[in-house]
C-alpha cells in the first residue's frame, strides 16, 4: 500500500462514493423543490458508475491508502441491489470500515440485506423531533415517527448509528434540546451539523448558522458534558460525552472551526468524477478514462497525481473571501456528491 499525501501533507484515508443523485426528500439545504422539481432530469442509469467500476476504483484507492468507505447519494437506498455492491466492497483488502449515509426511509426494506452483506454503520439524517416541522423540512410531509421506527429496526439488526441534525437558526434550532433528550439514553450518537454553503441553491448565509459554541451553551443549560479525544487522525466531529450516561454528542463545525488541515477524504460523484472537497467547483472525470480502456496501473498513477496536487481548503478561507466571491463560486451540489 502506498502512502499518498496532498500539497498540505494530508494523507488519503477515506473515500466517499455517491451511488445516485436521486432522493425522495426535498430538504432546502440539499435539494430544494424549487430546483429539483417533479420534472428535474436526474442522471440516466448509463451515466452512473456501475458496480464493477465502483469496485475497481475502491480497490485502486485502497492501494493508495484508503481504509474507510462511505456510501452516499442522493439517497443511496434508491440504487437498485445496493447490498450486492456492499458485499463486493467488503472483500477488498485494506478496507477496514464501510458506512452509509441515508434518510432511513427504506431501511426496513433493505436493512437486513445490507447487514448480511457486511454493512455495519449508518449515518441517518434527522433534523427535528417534531413531526410537522420535520415534514416541512423534508418538504414531503414525512414525519419523524417514520424515521424513528426505521432507526429502531436498524438497531435491532445490530447497526451502529449516528443521527445527523443540520441546524438552522430560526428554523429548527429550538429542536436541539428535544433531540438531545431523545437520544441521551440510546446507543446512538447525535451529531449537530453547522449549516453549510454546500452547492449553489440552499440560500445559505452566516446569519443562519448556529455555531458549535452556541449549541453547547444551550445543551449545558440542561446537560453536563465533557469533551472526548479524537478517535483517529482526521476525525471530523468534535465529540462530547454525557457524564451520567454512555451517550455521545458530536459537532460538525465546518463553519466555526474548520477541519481542512486534517481532511483525508476523496469523493466520487455518482457519474464518476473525483472531487477533493465537498465545496469543490470542478471534478476530474475518471469514468471516461475507465470506459476508454485505461489500465489499472495507469489509472492508479493518475489518481495518485490528482491527490498529490490537491490543495482544497474552502472552509479555511470562507471567512476571508467576500460575499461576492463566495456567491460567484459554482460549487458542486450535495445531492450529486454526497454529504
Amino acid at each position: 500500500m502506498k502512502q499518498v499525501t496532498d500539497k498540505f501533507g494530508r494523507p488519503l484515508r477515506d473515500l466517499r462514493i455517491s451511488v445516485t443523485d436521486k432522493c425522495q426528500f426535498r430538504c432546502s439545504y440539499c435539494m430544494p423543490k424549487e430546483i429539483f422539481g417533479d420534472d428535474y432530469a436526474f442522471l440516466p442509469e448509463e451515466h452512473l458508475l456501475s458496480f464493477d467500476e465502483i469496485e475497481r476504483l475502491a480497490r485502486i484507492y485502497a492501494d493508495l491508502g484508503v481504509k474507510k468507505l462511505r456510501i452516499t447519494g442522493g439517497e443511496p437506498l434508491m440504487r437498485k441491489d445496493l447490498h450486492e455492491l456492499i458485499a463486493r466492497l467488503n472483500k477488498i483488502p485494506g478496507i477496514e470500515d464501510i458506512g452509509m449515509t441515508t434518510n432511513a426511509l427504506l431501511l426496513k426494506k433493505h436493512g437486513q440485506k445490507l447487514y448480511d452483506a457486511g454493512l455495519r454503520r449508518l449515518n441517518i439524517s434527522l433534523d427535528a423531533m417534531d413531526d410537522e416541522l420535520f415534514g416541512q423540512i423534508n418538504d414531503r410531509g414525512i414525519g419523524t415517527s417514520r424515521i424513528l421506527e426505521n432507526i429502531d429496526y436498524a438497531i435491532s439488526l445490530g447497526f451502529k448509528i449516528k443521527v445527523n441534525m443540520v441546524v438552522q437558526k430560526g428554523l429548527n434550532d429550538h429542536e436541539i434540546l428535544p433531540m438531545a433528550r431523545h437520544f441521551k439514553n440510546t446507543p446512538i450518537t447525535l451529531r449537530f451539523i453547522e449549516f453549510m454553503d454546500v452547492g449553489n441553491d440552499n440560500g445559505w448565509n452566516f446569519e443562519k448558522v448556529v455555531s458549535k459554541e452556541d449549541i453547547l451553551d444551550m445543551l449545558r443549560e440542561e446537560f453536563t458534558l465533557e469533551p472526548v479525544d479524537p478517535a483517529y487522525y482526521g476525525e471530523v466531529a468534535k465529540v462530547y460525552k454525557h457524564t451520567d450516561t454512555d451517550a455521545h454528542l458530536g459537532f460538525i463545525t465546518s463553519v466555526s472551526e474548520n477541519f481542512c488541515s486534517t481532511c483525508t477524504r476523496a469523493r466520487l460523484s455518482a457519474d464518476g468524477k473525483f472531487y477533493g472537497c465537498l465545496f469543490a467547483t470542478e471534478g476530474f472525470d475518471i469514468k471516461t478514462l475507465m470506459r476508454e480502456g485505461i489500465s489499472d496501473e495507469t489509472l492508479e498513477d493518475i489518481l495518485m497525481g490528482e491527490w498529490n496536487k490537491r490543495d482544497d481548503q474552502y472552509s479555511a478561507i470562507r471567512h476571508k473571501i467576500t460575499e461576492e466571491e463566495r456567491k460567484a463560486r459554482r460549487k458542486i451540489d450535495m445531492s450529486y456528491i454526497g454529504g
